[in-house]
């Protein structure tokens, strides 16, 4: 749980940055990979994460600009990311703007439970971080290099001058 706004907004940047390096490596023929036919494709996740981050600020009683057309999955991945650096760039401004330090431990009801904001924020940071690991499993599946997030991914490695680590 967040006890300020600036350790939010740091952590929220972070994670964003991490998230759209994902979205910005996707191309338009992995938005179709999928797990199965009953769950979401690698595009429908990554539209979910843009989509519903400004839809759980509002849950949280946060202002902030809703994602036009959000039941449409783009079929273009640049779009996505493009949406998501806006939307990212959104969330810190709306809660650095709309909430104060002591304002997060302030108690609201989000989806059927009682928590404090400072706790609805640290749940929009792990949904972020939820998705972006469903969405790397999904590129490695459809072909596409997966960037590193807290470290190096298997085909970085050798741009440090080290081996990748077996399996």
């Amino acid at each position: 749980m967040y006890s300020s706004i600036s350790e939010f907004i740091e952590d929220w940047n972070q994670e964003a940055v991490s998230t759209q390096t994902v979205l910005d490596a996707l191309t338009n023929d992995s938005l179709q990979q999928e797990v199965s036919s009953d769950d979401r494709t690698l595009g429908r996740i990554a539209w979910h994460t843009v989509t519903s981050t400004p839809g759980m600020l509002s849950e949280f009683g946060i202002n902030v600009p809703q994602v036009e057309n959000a039941d449409t999955v783009p079929q273009s991945a640049k779009e996505i990311a493009g949406i998501f650096r806006r939307v990212s760039t959104d969330t810190a401004h709306a809660v650095k703007e709309q909430w104060t330090d002591a304002a997060l431990k302030e108690e609201v009801n989000v989806f059927g439970r009682t928590m404090t904001k400072g706790a609805t924020l640290t749940l929009l940071v792990k949904h972020i971080i939820h998705h972006r690991g469903q969405m790397t499993v999904l590129m490695r599946q459809a072909g596409v290099r997966v960037p590193g997030i807290y470290g190096p991914a298997r085909e970085e490695w050798v741009q440090i001058g080290m081996e990748a680590p077996s399996i």
